[in-house]
């Protein structure tokens, strides 16, 4: 009797490892499957990006890049409105054409931040929200996408001059100072690009979460929701 006992004993173990190595396998390949398919979905993402802002008027015509605004560059358009419409037109234009340029810039960047997604960022995606895979690609490359661009958007944007226009329209108006804080009399060239930069970056990540977006039945599937 006690015989039988010992192999039911043995046998309960050792289904209970066999059982346990099967679910670590699945665990393994669900996590393999699911970084691949976050891959794909967010190379997707930025490849959609890329495009978009290698055509200015596609740019131009971008909902989710005007959303990406700061608030100091709309308070500021705000304004010229008032005074002189034609010339807001032209900073878009402008910042428009400075964002063809930072594709190249970007892109690699935003590439290799993709190529590095760990088990921690799946682990964090399964469990977060519809949009967190974007939301970590952001974290890690935000400030380097800013600060590697904001260069060449202000090259081009003294290239045409934009930034003595506006402060050429503003003179006399008194209104910098509040838009822009403290007593200032002038845009600065370099806030200028900086915040033309911010909205070139932040509008590239609102098209990167929207595609992870509608996408996200296949991101489910992955992971077996």
């Amino acid at each position: 009797m006690k015989k039988y006992i010992i192999a039911a004993t043995v046998i309960l173990s050792t289904g209970a490892i066999i059982n346990t190595t099967l679910q670590s396998c699945t665990s393994i390949a669900t996590s393999d499957l699911g970084l691949a398919v976050i891959k794909r979905v967010l190379l997707g993402g930025i490849n959609k990006g890329a495009n978009i802002y290698g055509n200015k008027e596609a740019f131009l015509q971008n909902n989710l890049v005007d959303k990406a605004l700061p608030q100091q560059l709309r308070d500021i358009n705000t304004t010229l409105e008032k005074i002189a419409p034609s010339i807001v037109a032209k900073e878009r234009e402008y910042i428009a054409e400075a964002a063809v340029y930072t594709v190249g810039i970007s892109k690699p960047i935003l590439e290799s931040a993709v190529n590095s997604l760990n088990a921690q960022d799946v682990t964090r995606i399964i469990q977060g929200e519809k949009g967190t895979a974007t939301l970590i690609l952001k974290e890690k490359t935000q400030t380097q996408l800013v600060q590697a661009i904001a260069p060449r958007v202000e090259q081009e944007l003294n290239k045409y001059g934009i930034v003595k226009t506006i402060n050429t329209a503003l003179s006399g108006s008194n209104l910098l100072g509040s838009l822009l804080g403290g007593n200032k009399s002038s845009v600065n060239a370099g806030g200028l690009s900086m915040l033309a930069s911010e909205q070139i970056v932040n509008g590239l990540f609102n098209i990167i979460e929207d595609h992870e977006k509608q996408n996200s039945g296949s991101l489910l599937g992955a992971f077996g929701k």
